[in-house]
C-alpha cells in the first residue's frame, strides 16, 4: 500500500478539509500519515490513519516557522512515503525540497491566498519572504488544488499553472451522536439565536456581529472558534456587559459543531475586504450552515455573494452599518422557513461525496 504523507501547520483537530482529503485518499487505497503540531491546549485526536503532532519550542512568529519547516523537512526526508501532500504555503518549501531530493511526486493544496492574509499585507518585509518562496516553487508545480474559482484564476494568471478547485464541502452522510453542552442549550432557549463559527481573527466581522446583536431585543449570538483576537473580543463582551447576549464559547470538535448548528436561526459570515485573500474567500462555515439547514447572512464579496444568490439561501450584506446589519439579521430570522426548500436543494448539490471526485482524477495515477 502506497503512503501519502500529508503536512499542515495546525494541530489537526479542527481541520475538516484535511481530514476529509485524508479519508478520501484512504478510501482510494492509500496509507495516510498526517503531520502537524501539538499545542499546549490541543484536544486529543483519534483517527483511523497515522498522525504525528510535533511539540515545538516556538508557537508563533519567524522562529516558529523556521523550527517547524526544519523539523518537517527532516521528518519528510526519512518518513516512508510515495507521495507528498503540502497544505498551504507554510509547508510548501520542505515538501518541495524533499520531493526533489527523493524524486517523489508532490501535490499542493492551497487553502487560501496565503501571501494576501491580513496578518501579512501590513508587514511587507515578511510578505516579501513568503511571496519569494511561492514565486520560486509555484511555477514548477504540476498538481495543485485550491478552494474556489477566484483563487484558481488568480494562480493561473500569476504562474501559468492549472489549479483544480476542491471546495471544502461537508459530507452528506453524518453521524449525529455527539452531546450538546447544556450551557449552549440554556443560552439559546426560547430566543432567536445567531451563530458564527470559525476563526476569531482580524477581519472576520466579529465586532460588527456583536454590535448588531447588542441592539436587538431578545436575540443572542454564539461564537464558536478561537484565534488571535479571542481575548480582545472577550474583554469587549465583558466591558459592555453583553454576557447575556453573546456567548464566546471557544473551539469545539467538528462532530459537536454539526449537532449545534441546526439549533440556530441564522449563520453569519461577515468577512471584511482586507486584501485579496478575504475578497475571494469562500468560507467553510457557509457550507456548514447549509448542511445545518439554516439560512445565512454573508458579506458582499464575490464568492460568497455568488453562492448565496445562486441558491437563494439567505441574504448578502447591504452595508456594514450596525443598524443595517441588525435589520438584515432580523429579516433572515423572520423568513427562516422560506429558505428551507432552497437550502435542501443546495445541500443535495454541495457535498463532499460529489466534490471529492476531483481527488480521484489526480491521485489515481499514483496508485
Amino acid at each position: 500500500m502506497k503512503t501519502i504523507v500529508v503536512s499542515v501547520t495546525n494541530d489537526l483537530v479542527t481541520d475538516q478539509r484535511v481530514h476529509k482529503v485524508c479519508t478520501s485518499l484512504q478510501e482510494m487505497g492509500f496509507s495516510i500519515h498526517l503531520v502537524g503540531r501539538r499545542l499546549k491546549n490541543s484536544l486529543p485526536i483519534k483517527r483511523n490513519y497515522k498522525t504525528t503532532r510535533m511539540k515545538l519550542l516556538f508557537t508563533k512568529g519567524p522562529l516558529f516557522y523556521a523550527e517547524y519547516n526544519f523539523r518537517l523537512f527532516l521528518l519528510l526526508l526519512f518518513a516512508k512515503k510515495q507521495v507528498l501532500l503540502a497544505n498551504d504555503l507554510d509547508t510548501l518549501l520542505p515538501n518541495f525540497l524533499v520531493a526533489k531530493l527523493t524524486n517523489k511526486p508532490m501535490v499542493y493544496d492551497s487553502h487560501e491566498l496565503f501571501t494576501e492574509v491580513p496578518e501579512l499585507i501590513h508587514r511587507p518585509k515578511v510578505q516579501k519572504i513568503w511571496l519569494a518562496i511561492e514565486q520560486f516553487i509555484f511555477p514548477k508545480l504540476k498538481d495543485v488544488f485550491t478552494v474556489c474559482s477566484s483563487i484558481s484564476d488568480y494562480y493561473k494568471k500569476e504562474y501559468g499553472v492549472t489549479v483544480r478547485v476542491l471546495r471544502n464541502l461537508p459530507k452528506q452522510k453524518k453521524e449525529r451522536d455527539s452531546k450538546i453542552s447544556l450551557e449552549i442549550l440554556e443560552f439559546i432557549k426560547n430566543k432567536p439565536a445567531v451563530i458564527y463559527q470559525g476563526a476569531v481573527n482580524l477581519g472576520r466581522g466579529i465586532d460588527v456581529m456583536i454590535d448588531a446583536i447588542a441592539t436587538m431585543d431578545n436575540t443572542v449570538l454564539c461564537v464558536f472558534g478561537n484565534g488571535d483576537i479571542f481575548d480582545e473580543i472577550e474583554l469587549k463582551i465583558q466591558s459592555e456587559n453583553l454576557q447575556d447576549k453573546i456567548l464566546l464559547y471557544g473551539s469545539v470538535c467538528p462532530e459537536e459543531l454539526r449537532n449545534i448548528t441546526p439549533l440556530f436561526d441564522v449563520g453569519l459570515s461577515l468577512e471584511e475586504d482586507l486584501g485579496m485573500n478575504y475578497k475571494y474567500a469562500l468560507p467553510n462555515k457557509l457550507f456548514d450552515y447549509i448542511h445545518g439547514g439554516i439560512p445565512c447572512l454573508v458579506s458582499d464579496l464575490p464568492e460568497m455573494k455568488k453562492m448565496v444568490n445562486s441558491y437563494q439561501i439567505g441574504q448578502v450584506l447591504k452595508s456594514r452599518e450596525i443598524k443595517v446589519v441588525a435589520a438584515q439579521i432580523q429579516q433572515v430570522i423572520h423568513h427562516k422557513n422560506d429558505y428551507q426548500k432552497n437550502i435542501e436543494i443546495a445541500k443535495q448539490a454541495l457535498n463532499w461525496e460529489k466534490e471529492s471526485e476531483v481527488i480521484k482524477q489526480v491521485y489515481s495515477k499514483f496508485l
